[in-house]
């Protein structure tokens, strides 16, 4: 029996010989819309696949089995009316692609979809290879990607819960893992249990490793609110342009690439607003349609950043054909997070890759945007050129200043410890010096507004 290793990195022990790669093929198992269906097919959220386009989902999921470099040898579209309980497809298209498998020397099956334990188990006994479904490919991806300490556990968190119904994935020991016939089981029902049980105790090891962080967590963003910076975070569809955008706002040197879930740890640096303000920038990991629920679990004390951002920029790729669904996708998933993307206030949207229209398309996004409600403005930015840019900043410190209050005061010249003070829990907008006094104007939350009245004698601006 070879050792297995459930303590270090995501949950992903490896038979030996196992590939890191390999030829595979993607399959887009996709429910066609019938007359009638469209409630039926919407979840929770008002969010329907059915009004995705069929090409685009699939060349997403080529996209997604490309960024752990898998060599993609085919994609087949495989509309389907209705869902099999025991393969999913029907027998005529699961028969259709035992022959490609054994034409091309593929080594994985990649279904663009949720797929039980029991469809996942015999279409792989149909197929005579690995089958991987959407939820499980997504989590090999965040395997891959997660740097920090943080980051592998939470990506080992919801890699054990999704294992832990099913104990199959790609690249691991499957065949002795799997049960024996008959009634009663067979010599790998104690097997089984026994990885269960391990998986176990090494999830609440993980639960209590990430309550951890979480503290930490708190302590640094409590740390963040004891001096006058506020936050502003970036959401949105994965390969839109949030870490390029990042990078041309902090002028940091993020790894920005063309290919889906390229960063995945979160990132905070300094952002300079046009007036002199300081703000901090959160790059957050990006959005995917049918995002697994074990990963918006498990990245939940990351993306408490997002909760307790002051600005929330959602970046979209609007030059994306499925742009309009990859905004619905974001907002269900805000929505999981509890924040309501139609109530406005401090959600922006940034409207990426405008570099690749046409000045007449331009045009016309631009009559579009100019349209949109005051409550719910976007703004049209090029990361890659830096193209709307100095708007956006512009709109990012309008915001922020709208939760503060501006004041007058005038302080002694020899107060030192008193203008430190001010320096280090307001905004100074100007200081100038009158006959031994400074007479400042400050930008103040609303927390230490009281303060700075009763200390320095201030009144509001306009008074």
């Amino acid at each position: 029996m070879e050792p297995r290793n459930w303590e270090g990195g995501a949950d992903r022990p490896r038979s030996a010989g196992a590939k890191d790669s390999g030829r595979v093929i993607v399959i887009g198992p996709y429910l066609r819309m019938r007359r009638g269906d469209a409630d039926a097919q919407t979840d929770e959220h008002g969010l329907s696949d059915s009004l995705r386009d069929f090409d685009a989902r699939l060349e997403e999921a080529k996209g997604l089995a490309r960024a752990i470099d898998l060599e993609v040898a085919d994609a087949v579209l495989a509309p389907i009316a209705q869902i099999r309980p025991a393969t999913y497809l029907g027998k005529g298209k699961v028969e259709e692609i035992v022959g490609l498998v054994g034409g091309n020397n593929i080594e994985l099956v990649v279904m663009d979809c949720a797929l039980s334990p029991i469809q996942q188990r015999n279409l792989e006994k149909a197929w005579n290879t690995k089958v991987l479904d959407r939820t499980g490919l997504i989590l090999e991806i965040f395997g891959r990607r997660a740097k920090t300490k943080e980051g592998s556990l939470q990506v080992e968190l919801a890699h054990l819960n999704y294992q832990r119904s099913r104990l199959v994935r790609s690249w691991t020991h499957l065949e002795r893992q799997r049960g024996g016939f008959g009634f009663m089981g067979g010599p790998g029902e104690t097997q089984i249990e026994a990885d269960r049980r391990q998986i176990g105790e090494r999830i609440v090891r993980l639960q209590n490793e990430l309550k951890k962080v979480q503290a930490t967590r708190r302590l640094h963003r409590a740390g963040r609110q004891r001096v006058p910076y506020r936050v502003v975070a970036l959401v949105g569809y994965t390969n839109a342009g949030k870490s390029t955008l990042f990078n041309r706002l902090t002028r940091a040197d993020v790894q920005a690439a063309d290919m889906l879930f390229a960063t995945l740890d979160p990132t905070l640096r300094a952002l300079s607003l046009p007036h002199g303000g300081k703000a901090m920038l959160s790059d957050t990991v990006g959005f995917i349609s049918n995002l697994p629920t074990q990963l918006v679990a498990a990245f939940r004390a990351t993306l408490e950043e997002v909760l307790e951002a002051d600005v929330i920029l959602h970046v979209r790729d609007i030059s994306h054909e499925d742009a309009e669904a990859q905004q619905r996708d974001v907002d269900a998933v805000l929505r999981q997070l509890g924040i309501n993307p139609e109530t406005g206030g401090r959600i922006l949207e940034v409207w990426n890759k405008i570099d690749r229209f046409s000045p007449e398309e331009r045009e016309n996004l631009q009559n579009i945007a100019a349209r949109r409600p005051a409550d719910h403005p976007c703004f049209l930015v090029s990361a890659e050129t830096g193209e709307g840019i100095d708007a956006l900043l512009v709109a990012i410190e309008e915001r922020l200043a709208a939760t503060r209050t501006t004041l007058n005061l005038s302080i002694d010249a020899s107060d030192g410890a008193g203008i430190s003070w001010l320096h280090r829990n307001a905004e100074v907008l100007n200081k100038e010096l009158h006959d031994g006094r400074f007479d400042m104007t400050v930008r103040v939350d609303e927390t230490k507004r009281d303060i700075v009245v009763s200390r320095f004698d201030a009144v509001p601006q306009g008074m």
